[in-house]
């Protein structure tokens, strides 16, 4: 199956953001988003959801210890960076691998976060960087039902 990233006429896009006044910011983090997952798939991972409001990101972090890995967040951005694996490589010179199948690259991968979502926690575990992210949805954003008041 072939799949390409469209790009859209400018001229077009620039008339539909006039037609939809406030959501040219989440144009312009959709292209972003999609423009650097595409080109790099680079640590494999999963995205589940393994609640109403839980969320967990699952990330292949073989060859990385706890201390080559950062997991940060900047606004609504969940950053998670390893770094030092490659060194691994340069320590044993005498070493001639006759099939490589585990990449020890070092890689940034970013997440966009929906609005009011919190992550309560990262662990590692059998090569497997787990971050658990909840949905807090605050008092003032939930439904509320009005009370009717009959005036005679």
């Amino acid at each position: 199956m072939n799949q390409q990233l469209v790009r859209f006429d400018t001229q077009a896009l620039n008339q539909l953001n006039r037609a939809l006044i406030g959501f040219d910011t989440m144009f312009d983090t959709f292209e972003r988003r999609f423009a650097t997952q595409i080109q790099n798939n680079y640590p494999p991972h999963n995205i589940l959801k393994t609640g109403e409001n839980q969320y967990e990101i699952q990330i292949a972090v073989t060859g990385f210890e706890k201390n080559e890995i950062a997991v940060t967040i900047e606004s609504d951005v969940l950053t998670v960076k390893g770094e030092g694996a490659e060194s691994v490589r340069h320590e044993q010179p005498e070493i001639v691998y006759l099939h490589r199948g585990l990449a020890l690259r070092d890689f940034e991968r970013g997440f966009t976060l929906a609005e009011h979502m919190k992550v309560l926690s990262a662990e590692i575990k059998n090569g497997i960087l787990t971050i658990q992210i909840e949905r807090e949805i605050p008092e003032s954003a939930k439904p509320r039902v009005i009370d009717i008041v009959e005036i005679k």
